[in-house]
């Protein structure tokens, strides 16, 4: 896309006034670090990409030539400097959706998408109290986060850009003096100097202990302070949106915080029993911590006297009982406080806390003894005039402890069904165990499990590590809690065997408490096929009459994982979304019948080919009974950083989401008409067989090698995982992120629109584009998913992915002039469904967006381009040139804001 005609209108004036200064505020900071020389080579080479995109992408020799067999330290050099940018430029962007969303506040307007927008549609749709009470009463959000290997920014760097976003905010004031102004323009500069002398990416792989502390950085730093804001802003809309009706509404727990990280032992040995014990072990110091630190500043604030204010007696005993049971923390009050009944019970409970924390006999044994000493000043406050001196912050702390409890967020395990079920078939000391069929080894299995058969040989090394798994949750749960403890994931899952065979291995750990299996178990069904079997697989699971039994355990409630990963890599984008929709229809329908709660967990990456995009359109274009007031999603990569870097942000994407799970439960969309879900029937196999044809040919790995840089990424220190899955090479072995992440970075962006182009014609000439249209006009997941592919085409640029493909040699010549091919008629196909003549004409914020950035992307690829050719060509050595590539890894990633 060409940077002509690109336009600010006059809402975004200040978003470019405030690129504008801080490009020049960078330019100014590579002067004075990297000498005038690399400013100005950086602004020559910022021009020449100018121009080339005024040329529609045509070099004419000059850009390249210009960054061809540079001295790798002045390539990392360059490189480093147009990521400079994007960090400024990235943050700028963030700010300015703060600046729009209180525009909208101040004017009374509620923002599309939000909280206000969906109580007004619910009371349009005549929702009265009652129902309305039951809606809430069934809304479940749980974000999970995930590790993300080829995301790993330093927590010091994330530190400094909190920072300058904070600065930036703080520029909103209109109140503020000039020199205040100067003042906050230098702490952005000290920022944005101290972030460029800081090694962004260390050399050496991070550890999982790095990966927690990074996730850590957003549910303290962000989120912790975010989640009142989110219950206040829902009572906000519900007060304006239902008046009397609302009135006395109590709203129940709706949001609740997971993580992967320390529990996800899929294909990562770095991952056992001791990282998921010192995990929970962590999350709790840093949850009591926080508390510790509230209940300190409430005792700042709650300073109220027996002479200016009645107390509740329950305060009193409270207070007495207390004064008992911690008498060194009692006589540790000054005197001139004790006559503050709260500030008091405040500072005793911290002395509690302290002895939670030390695992003493007068801690807490839970967070609910927290929460019914705080309801108590709460209560007290409420009935002695004190609703305006500080029941607002004890009632947020409320918020937080029954968010968050004494765990944080609770640590999900996953593992590959093959080390189950090899282990199972060793103890069981069935030597021919792999080899049998789903349904042999689950009638073994439900043999093993009714008699109570215990293993038939003593456990090995690798078998023990398995156990060692289940024995530490039982140990954890006792410890931590039942809330504490995520449901086990199975990667991989193919039969109601595998499910089995984790009932068998907790049995045998001792994870079993009156005859239950108190844990939850997740299958994921991760492939085109694996999707299509699971609604077949779920029913033979129920047919069992053992796990029948667990699941009466569990509340009747069944989680089932979903993921857009391997399907997408597996068929390409279209056969994976629908293949997805299909399955949660289907599965709900399996579950429904024999009376469980189907919740579906949706493994969404950051980009679109891994289930990424903007997450209220997923949910509102999601089957309506695989919803049902239930929202459970990982949150990774980039998406992370982009939805809760900064709190505003923060509130605005946890209110969306809220806000789109309402209404599809509520209100649920029709699903689509007969004759539509048959095209789309079509579309999927057409497309499939498009991306097939191509992905899984004879040939392509080569050209995925050599046309990306796999080889690099696959050599990147920046995840505790490997890059392949059960230690084999091949594509189908091949981790989807690395593969989506290797397309970004050489502008293919392939897994995201690769054979919908040549369906969507084919169903256009069988259908006619009058069908599609319609289609695209009155369903929403068809429309979502038109959209996502033209965003995904918007970002790639066939002119710089060809000269990826030169790295191919002639062999890659007719592999690229199918991929152009391809294309090309993706585009078409598109614009004669939505009748527009380019890209993004319907969003040119985000067009804008992407044309202003890309004479930044361009030169770092075509500097990658280069250093990979003399890399491959000098062995591929951990020398200077690797160093480089990275340095343009990174920024590409951080430029195009998508890695996988």
């Amino acid at each position: 896309m060409s940077r002509r005609g690109v336009l600010f209108p006059a809402k975004d004036a200040p978003l470019r006034d405030d690129v504008r200064r801080l490009g020049a505020l960078v330019g100014e900071m590579l002067a004075e670090q990297g000498g005038r020389e690399l400013f100005e080579q950086v602004e020559e080479v910022r021009q020449a990409a100018i121009r080339r995109r005024r040329r529609g992408g045509e070099d004419g020799g000059g850009l390249a030539d210009r960054l061809a067999g540079l001295e790798p330290r002045v390539a990392a050099e360059l490189g480093r400097a147009f990521a400079a940018y994007f960090q400024v430029v990235n943050l700028a962007e963030k700010v300015h959706r703060i600046r729009r969303r209180r525009a909208h506040q101040r004017r009374g307007r509620p923002q599309s998408d939000g909280l206000e927008e969906a109580a007004r549609r619910l009371v349009a749709a005549d929702l009265g109290a009652r129902r309305l009470a039951e809606l809430l009463d069934r809304l479940s959000l749980e974000p999970v986060f995930t590790a993300h290997p080829s995301e790993a920014t330093r927590r010091t760097i994330l530190e400094k850009e909190q920072r300058i976003a904070r600065r930036l905010i703080e520029r909103l004031d209109p109140s503020l003096t000039p020199p205040e102004k100067r003042v906050l323009w230098a702490r952005i500069r000290a920022e944005v100097t101290a972030s460029w002398q800081t090694e962004e990416h260390p050399e050496l792989r991070p550890s999982v202990g790095e990966e927690l502390e990074q996730v850590l950085f957003y549910l303290s730093g962000v989120i912790y302070a975010v989640v009142p804001m989110l219950y206040e802003t829902l009572e906000g809309a519900l007060d304006e949106a239902f008046g009397e009706a609302a009135a006395g509404l109590r709203l129940p727990t709706l949001l609740r915080f997971a993580s992967w990280v320390g529990g996800d032992m899929d294909g990562n040995p770095n991952v056992t029993a001791d990282t998921y014990r010192a995990t929970l072990a962590r999350h709790r110091r840093v949850i009591l911590a926080l508390y510790d630190r509230e209940l300190g500043d409430l005792a700042g604030r709650l300073s109220q006297g027996r002479s200016r204010a009645a107390v509740d007696a329950a305060v009193e005993r409270r207070l007495a009982e207390y004064g008992e049971r911690f008498p060194a923390a009692r006589e540790a009050v000054p005197e001139r406080h004790r006559d503050m009944p709260y500030r008091v019970l405040l500072h005793l409970m911290r002395a509690r806390l302290e002895a939670t924390v030390c695992d003493e006999a007068a801690g807490y044994r839970e967070a609910d003894g927290l929460s019914r000493d705080l309801e108590l000043i709460a209560a007290s406050l409420a009935r002695h005039r004190g609703r305006q001196a500080g029941l607002f912050r004890v009632q947020r702390l409320l918020r937080k402890v029954d968010c968050f409890g004494f765990h944080l967020a609770r640590v999900d395990l996953r593992q590959d069904a093959l080390v189950h079920r090899a282990a199972a078939g060793r103890l069981l000391g069935e030597a021919d165990w792999l080899s049998l069929t789903a349904a042999e080894r689950q009638r073994r299995l439900a043999r093993a499990l009714d008699t109570g058969e215990r293993p038939a040989v003593d456990p090995g090394d690798e078998d023990r590590r398995v156990l060692a798994v289940f024995e530490t949750v039982a140990d954890c749960r006792r410890r931590y809690g039942g809330a504490a403890i995520g449901p086990l994931v199975i990667s991989m899952a193919e039969g109601a065997d595998d499910v089995l065979t984790v009932l068998l291995l907790a049995r045998w750990a001792g994870l079993e408490q009156d005859g239950r299996v108190p844990l939850d178990v997740a299958p994921l069904f991760e492939t085109v096929g694996d999707l299509r079997a699971a609604p077949e697989v779920l029913g033979e699971l129920l047919g069992d009459a053992r796990y029948r039994r667990h699941l009466e355990t569990r509340r009747h409630r069944q989680m089932v994982m979903v993921g857009y990963s391997d399907s997408g890599k597996d068929g390409g984008l279209a056969a994976s979304r629908w293949a997805l929709h299909r399955a949660q229809e289907s599965m709900a329908a399996v579950l429904d019948e024999a009376g469980v709660e189907l919740t579906v967990f949706h493994g969404r990456g950051g980009t679109i080919s891994r289930g990424g995009g903007k997450t209220h359109r997923a949910i509102l274009a999601a089957p309506p009974s695989a919803v049902r007031g239930r929202l459970r999603l990982t949150e990774q990569g980039e998406t992370i950083d982009a939805n809760y870097g900064l709190r505003a942000i923060a509130l605005r994407h946890l209110e969306r989401a809220a806000a789109a799970t309402l209404l599809a439960t509520a209100l649920p969309a029709e699903g689509p008409a007969g004759a539509w879900a048959e095209v789309m029937d079509e579309i999927a196999r057409d497309s499939r067989d498009a991306y097939r044809g191509l992905v899984y040919a004879d040939g392509f790995e080569g050209y995925f090698r050599a046309a990306t840089p796999i080889d690099v990424i696959e050599r990147m220190r920046i995840g505790s995982r490997p890059a392949a899955r059960r230690s084999r090479r091949g594509i189908e072995n091949l981790r989807a992120i690395p593969w989506v992440f290797a397309w970004t970075q050489s502008r293919h962006l392939l897994p995201g629109w690769y054979g919908l182009g040549t369906a969507l014609a084919e169903a256009r000439q069988r259908h006619g584009a009058q069908l599609l249209a319609e289609m695209a006009g009155g369903w929403p997941f068809f429309a979502a998913l038109l959209e996502d592919v033209e965003m995904v085409l918007a970002k790639a640029d066939l002119a710089i992915a060809a000269r990826y493909a030169g790295l191919a040699g002639e062999a890659g010549s007719a592999t690229f002039a199918a991929i152009r091919e391809e294309f090309e008629r993706t585009v078409v196909e598109l614009g004669r469904i939505t009748g527009s003549e380019a890209l993004l004409e319907r969003d040119p914020a985000l067009r804008r967006s992407i044309v202003l950035r890309n004479p930044y992307v361009d030169p770092m690829s075509l500097l990658q381009v280069d250093l990979l050719a003399r890399w491959r060509a000098g062995g591929r050595r951990d020398d200077e040139l690797l160093r480089a590539l990275l340095v343009t890894v990174h920024g590409i990633a951080r430029g195009l804001q998508n890695t996988g």
